[in-house]
């Protein structure tokens, strides 16, 4: 009942009676009252005055489950929020409750994580109370082939969200690096459960540089945030709800095509790699080319110099001016 009595306060910007909150939650003034106890104690400036009812005037920097929820827009995704003030990494909780029948959209979020991981067994630093760490949890109808699809549609979510919410030019670096001004801002891990032909679960795992202002040493050149891009700090539980909504809409779309022939063109718009010169590394063989965008199935189409095209499908691209390739 928290996140609905938050959800109340915040959109009314004025006094809520009690009365009014009774109602609508069909319960006595007295649960109504330890809620926003509850809430106070949380680190949330709730006014409340006789006859006119309770007032939101502040809340804290928190990503807990009912922050989160209270401003939540979407159906079905991040439905529950499962949250952690510490966590080792939220992925392998998801995996964990994935194993255990956990439902569909399921939401793991954590103030502070201490091993976090990205691709190919990277480090992912989560202070407390500065980035954002989350994993979500889905069971999609799709063989394991077309999964790392999903990975590409979490990249346009985020994207689209920093876009929307702090007009910031960022892009995506194929396949799901998000990246402003030649640096990262988020990282994306996705990682799948299968039983022979079928996919039992994915976790999708996403780590955004919020309010950070330090990076080690060695990140210096290459990493940023929204606080030093922006010059100021951002609330994170309202980037969680709307990188939500986002990808709740995309993943639709995606699902009903079953690849991404409907998102290709938005994707591609975002994209960091189109038109510029890249260098693609594959096993035992590097090549250069000109990235032309993705295909239906997420493949990064690159130019060669004799004019053919090559569909890479993984491995790493490395874009002309970002992450200090020039």
């Amino acid at each position: 009942m928290k996140a609905e009595i938050l959800q109340m306060l915040r959109e009314s910007g004025d006094f809520v009676s009690g009365q009014e909150l009774c109602e609508r939650f069909a319960v006595s003034r007295t649960a109504v009252w330890k809620s926003i106890q509850q809430l106070q104690k949380e680190g949330y400036q709730i006014e409340a005055v006789t006859r006119k009812g309770y007032r939101l005037e502040g809340v804290p920097d928190t990503v807990a489950a009912a922050e989160v929820e209270s401003r939540l827009r979407t159906q079905w995704i991040a439905r529950p929020v499962k949250y952690f003030e510490q966590i080792t990494s939220t992925n392998q909780y998801a995996k964990q409750m994935g194993e255990e029948d956990a439902p569909e959209g399921m939401l793991v979020v954590a103030d502070c994580q201490t091993k976090g991981r990205g691709r190919s067994g990277r480090s992912w630093a989560t202070p407390p109370g500065k980035n954002i760490a989350m994993s979500l949890l889905l069971r999609p109808p799709l063989a394991p082939e077309r999964i790392s699809m999903v990975t590409l549609v979490m990249g346009m979510a985020v994207a689209c969200a920093c876009r929307k919410l702090y007009a910031l030019p960022v892009q995506i670096k194929w396949p799901n690096d998000v990246v402003i001004g030649g640096k990262k801002l988020c990282g994306i891990l996705t990682e799948m459960s299968t039983e022979i032909t079928a996919v039992s679960y994915i976790v999708i795992g996403t780590g955004i540089n919020v309010n950070m202002t330090q990076f080690p040493e060695e990140l210096i050149s290459t990493a940023t945030s929204l606080v030093l891009e922006l010059g100021r700090e951002v609330n994170r539980a309202e980037l969680i709800a709307c990188v939500m909504e986002e990808f709740e809409g995309f993943y639709q779309t995606f699902l009903a095509d079953g690849d991404l022939r409907s998102l290709r063109g938005s994707y591609n718009d975002l994209l960091a790699n189109r038109d510029r010169g890249v260098r693609v590394l594959e096993p035992g063989h590097e090549y250069d080319g000109t990235a032309e965008g993705i295909d239906d199935r997420g493949q990064l189409l690159v130019r060669l110099e004799d004019g053919s095209v090559n569909a890479v499908y993984a491995g790493e691209v490395s874009v002309r001016g970002i992450y200090g390739y020039v």
